[in-house]
């Protein structure tokens, strides 16, 4: 083989989309936002990626849904097993979104929805 038949076009595995760097944008702002007005500014910012990616058919889709946490916090939970906390003091915390909450869930409908979140902020990074 030639150093030229070796190149057959691969391509990485590593899916990358617009939204990856949106949500750090995202997450920038909020974080220069005032603490009183950070779950606003991050619950806009992230309204305004979810519109902007069903508009894009050939990307991977890209959700988040949002949930009040026992202590009042603000959850956003992603669909890659990751999740955003803003507590109540507007701190924001990056977390995993099975390990890093006490979860309890309700049947609806046949479905397990989740009923409420109790945030373990010991186990999580606070994004700084």
């Amino acid at each position: 083989m030639t150093a030229q038949s070796n190149d057959l076009g691969l391509k990485s595995g590593v899916l990358t989309s617009p939204a990856d760097a949106m949500l750090s944008e995202a997450i920038a702002a909020t974080l220069a936002a005032e603490p009183e007005f950070r779950v606003q500014v991050f619950e806009r910012l992230v309204g305004n990626i979810e519109s902007f990616m069903s508009k894009q058919v050939h990307e991977r889709p890209w959700t988040c849904r949002i949930f009040s946490g026992t202590d009042g916090s603000r959850v956003f939970r992603g669909g890659v097993g990751h999740s955003l906390v803003i507590d109540t003091s507007g701190r924001l915390w990056r977390a995993r979104s099975y390990e890093d909450f006490v979860t309890t869930y309700i049947e609806v409908e046949g479905l397990y929805e989740i009923d409420s979140l109790t945030p373990l902020y010991e186990q999580m990074r606070e994004y700084l």
